[in-house]
């Protein structure tokens, strides 16, 4: 690359190269710890930023403690408490006391059992896989960050490199130190070129099975996203087959998510790296489930940085749960195969999207 930058426009022209197969030898580098220690609990909150605790579900609460960014806690229930104006309500009950829900990340921690083999693939021996824990540190593999993201992180920052729950990336080698496996870890789409190397307990095989098309015998399928309530519908032949939150570009010329009754989807990935201009101030790897369907950067997608479903947050893309970016690329066409994980039209054949104010 010969910027640090680069345009929403741009961004989806990039690709990675993801060569090479399975090696199982030692790193002859430092390699990144084991997996971190978290709390014991069925569902966790990764604090996305420094947060207030509050006493009570309610703004005006005295202030009772700090979640630090990425800190993990348990995520004990979720009710609706008082935050005027905000168009937020949810609060998460923590140990510590109550948070304001867009401020935490619903996580889980489930390690998994390394695979040591990989399967071949057009680009190379490998597979498809997400992150499970909260959160992992990872080694970067190349001599230098390239990603804007990586600079900042590394030589502003000074912070460990870190992949969160629910992102996604190709693995393309598997390496083996003493009895700990890692995974090397690339981007085939939008990708600056960097690859990371991580421990392959932190990470689970996303199987072509899951990902197989949902109800592929309709033809008849329309996605209505309301920007003025924040939701996503989806209908088979007029009825209602699926329903979400969301979040939507922030009112502005440059960041709002267009209205119209005719947008189609046209290209749809597994993963891939968005970049925005220095403007835009984003550049974000392993974003799973991207469904395009206006212009070359305006997407459905799976989210892990906030927690803001049912308000406007994003640069023009429609923000999703993890599980509900899945459901929404799985449902559309073009139906895209595990390998390699993308596909784009030029015709008509892709699903309607129905972008409304009212």
């Amino acid at each position: 690359m010969a910027n640090n930058s680069i345009s929403r426009r741009d961004f989806l022209k990039l690709s990675g190269a993801a060569a090479g197969g399975l090696i199982l030898r030692p790193q002859p580098r430092a390699l990144p710890p084991v997996l971190q220690d978290f709390p014991q609990a069925d569902h966790l909150a990764r604090a996305v930023g420094n947060t207030n605790v509050r006493a009570l579900p309610d703004i005006n609460s005295g202030i009772v403690d700090t979640l630090y960014e990425d800190e993990v806690v348990p995520w004990i229930r979720e009710v609706v408490g008082e935050f005027p104006q905000a168009a937020v309500l949810r609060w998460v009950e923590t140990p510590k006391g109550w948070v304001w829900s867009p401020n935490l990340q619903p996580v889980k921690n489930n390690p998994n059992e390394p695979i040591t083999t990989l399967e071949p693939a057009s680009v190379g021996p490998g597979m498809w896989v997400e992150v499970t824990v909260p959160y992992v540190e990872v080694r970067l593999a190349n001599a230098q960050p390239a990603a804007p993201w990586l600079q900042t992180r590394m030589f502003t920052e000074y912070k460990p490199i870190l992949l969160y729950y629910k992102q996604i990336f190709w693995v393309d080698e598997i390496s083996q130190e003493g009895e700990q496996i890692f995974y090397r870890l690339v981007e085939l789409y939008g990708s600056y070129g960097d690859m990371f190397i991580g421990p392959a307990e932190a990470f689970r095989r996303i199987t072509p099975e899951e990902i197989a098309p949902i109800s592929p015998e309709v033809e008849n399928k329309i996605i209505q996203v309301n920007l003025q309530r924040q939701t996503v519908q989806a209908f088979e032949d007029g009825r209602e087959v699926f329903f979400c939150r969301c979040s939507t570009g922030l009112d502005g010329e440059d960041t709002e998510t267009p209205p119209g009754l005719y947008h189609q989807v046209w290209r749809k990935l597994m993963s891939v790296h968005m970049s925005g201009n220095i403007a835009d101030g984003f550049d974000t790897p392993g974003i799973g489930y991207t469904t395009l369907f206006i212009g070359e950067g305006i997407a459905f997608h799976s989210t892990f940085w906030h927690n803001m479903y049912g308000a406007k947050r994003s640069h023009g893309c429609v923000n999703l749960r993890p599980e509900d970016a899945k459901w929404i690329w799985r449902w559309t066409t073009p139906y895209v195969p595990y390998d390699p994980g993308d596909m784009t039209v030029t015709d008509y054949s892709g699903t309607v999207v129905q972008v409304v104010e009212y």
